[in-house]
């Protein structure tokens, strides 16, 4: 393995950690651990209780295969799927509901600003596991080399 490759998974694997904490962290401090009344209430297909669960979830199994990425490609896949399920959910949210924002903001801007902005974020880690997996295809599946 040459010191580029190393390099290049040291930074995947925090990428991965940065994910998972983006789903861990992020979905705890945006739902107040779990009494934020106003996600499920604007989106509870994506929002409800356990769709709030189902994200932090996600955010574990991101944790759980960063530093063995290399070995599971199609599961990295799943996971560039999942994100961009999400990305294509807020599109539509935004086109749908997007004018319900001002009175989310008027009860809690932090809320509004995270619906405004979390598929964002969520294309963003879908194009980073899509090109995790085209990286450890391209290396030959599923080897650590």
């Amino acid at each position: 393995m040459t010191n580029h490759s190393i390099l290049s998974d040291r930074a995947i694997t925090r990428g991965f950690f940065l994910a998972g904490a983006v789903n861990v962290l992020g979905m705890l401090a945006i739902s107040k651990l779990f009494t934020n009344p106003l996600l499920s209430a604007n989106d509870p297909a994506v929002f409800s209780w356990l769709g709030q669960v189902a994200i932090i979830l996600w955010g574990l199994a991101y944790w759980a295969v960063a530093k063995s990425f290399h070995y599971v490609p199609y599961l990295v896949m799943v996971f560039c799927v999942e994100k961009m399920v999400y990305t294509v959910t807020w599109l539509m949210w935004l086109v749908q509901k997007g004018d319900s924002l001002k009175g989310i903001a008027a009860e809690s801007p932090m809320t509004a600003n995270f619906f405004k902005m979390y598929g964002a974020g969520d294309f963003a880690f879908g194009i980073f596991f899509g090109w995790v997996a085209f990286i450890v295809f391209r290396r030959g599946g599923n080897s650590a080399s």
